[in-house]
């Protein structure tokens, strides 16, 4: 079970780095994210 855990959350951290990526530089300040931060919102998501 381990394994299908670790795929749904690894899945999950590349949409949302994939979404986030996708929004403009203002967007992303408007949400208080900078660009370099996105991993970690990413990853504190899973």
């Amino acid at each position: 079970m381990n394994l299908i855990r670790n795929y749904r959350n690894w899945r999950r951290y590349r949409e949302t780095v994939n979404e986030l990526s996708r929004l403009s530089t203002r967007e992303l300040n408007d949400l208080g994210i900078s660009r370099g931060d996105i991993s970690y919102v990413a990853r504190k998501s899973i």
